[in-house]
């Protein structure tokens, strides 16, 4: 099996390179990073990690000639496993809002990436370092992950998915904000789980192993 992780040029890839390939000592996966469409479109399983701002992470993969394109035909149209990373979740959504833009994302979640502003104005923005999480529905690649566990996070903005189902996880930071989205073959962790020591290596093992 070949788990392709997607480099745009979206920041440094080789943590979670080195978390994946890890976790692929146990599984027997071979882990690829790639910008080539022809790779990606061969990829079992493939994950889109994100840093940095929405409206850059939309244009940086669409200046990939034919990336999105391969990314869709795998993930949509025959169903290979999608794992997508900070902003690689939330450009799964339909639309972003960041910075007074107006950026349309995959459209696979319905919903809106907004800023969340806490209700305690001691809570500082961006949201950094580690949060429990809450799970709210159980999915194979949250198997063994349990509310109180801690995740890394670093962020402004959240997926508000319209589908309560759609949301699998929440963290608590002056209100809920969205950790783990997913649907069908598709899920989305606002967190890092290169990051996040056991807990995300326990869900890149899992994501591994699904068979959707």
């Amino acid at each position: 099996m070949t788990t392709v992780i997607v480099d745009y040029d979206s920041g440094n890839l080789r943590s979670a390179e080195k978390s994946f390939e890890r976790m692929a000592a146990e599984t027997g996966d071979k882990i690829l990073v790639s910008s080539d469409p022809e790779v990606v479109a061969k990829a079992e399983r493939i994950v889109l990690p994100g840093v940095g701002a929405f409206k850059d992470c939309r244009d940086g993969l669409g200046g990939y000639d034919g990336l999105l394109e391969a990314i869709e035909q795998r993930v949509l149209r025959e169903g290979a496993p999608f794992l997508g990373i900070c902003v690689g979740m939330q450009l799964m959504a339909t639309l972003g809002r960041e910075h007074g833009h107006k950026t349309k994302g995959f459209g696979w979640i319905s919903g809106e990436v907004v800023k969340f502003r806490p209700d305690n104005p001691k809570l500082k923005i961006p949201h950094m370092g580690w949060n429990e999480l809450v799970i709210d529905q159980p999915h194979p690649v949250l198997e063994g992950v349990k509310s109180g566990d801690h995740a890394y996070f670093v962020h402004s903005y959240h997926l508000a998915p319209e589908n309560p189902a759609h949301k699998l996880a929440h963290a608590e930071y002056g209100g809920q904000i969205t950790a783990v989205i997913g649907r069908d073959n598709m899920i989305g962790t606002q967190f890092h789980p290169e990051k996040s020591q056991a807990t995300g290596l326990r869900l890149i093992g899992n994501f591994l192993r699904w068979k959707p």
